[in-house]
């Protein structure tokens, strides 16, 4: 497991970067922390190590992101999924194995995510700016 310790959303960014030099493109990326947490400032660095050059942005209400850079990335929203039928509504199983996969709001999925997901939890710190990003599923950044 890797632990980070982030100042600013910068940091945070920063940290997604890192983990994209490790991807090989067919990555399920489970990410979990409460709201204002930095998911999607993790996932803008993340696509942003991959090459994307559109705005990232949290996909509340489209469900699901596409992006292109040196893989596709597929950036959930799963924050509204209540049941099996909602997550099947997604398309979520048919992304599986055809790019990255970022998933926010995780903890709605948990029983149909692969064991092999990379697990993000970000959290709250000493103070309002800061995050503690822990990565399981990565033994180095």
């Amino acid at each position: 497991m890797v632990r980070i310790i982030s100042n600013s959303a910068e940091e945070t960014e920063k940290a997604g970067e890192r983990l994209a030099e490790l991807l090989h493109g067919n990555e399920v990326i489970a990410m979990f922390g409460g709201l204002g947490m930095g998911k999607t400032a993790f996932t803008r660095g993340l696509a942003r190590g991959l090459g994307v050059n559109d705005g990232v942005s949290s996909p509340t209400f489209a469900l699901v992101n596409e992006y292109s850079g040196k893989f596709k990335v597929y950036h959930f929203d799963m924050y509204r999924v209540q049941s099996w039928d909602d997550l099947y509504s997604t398309g979520f199983f048919d992304y599986i194995d055809n790019g990255v996969l970022v998933i926010e709001w995780s903890e709605n999925i948990e029983g149909a995510l692969p064991e092999n997901a990379l697990r993000i939890t970000i959290d709250r710190g000493e103070h309002d700016g800061q995050r503690i990003i822990e990565m399981e599923g990565v033994d180095e950044l």
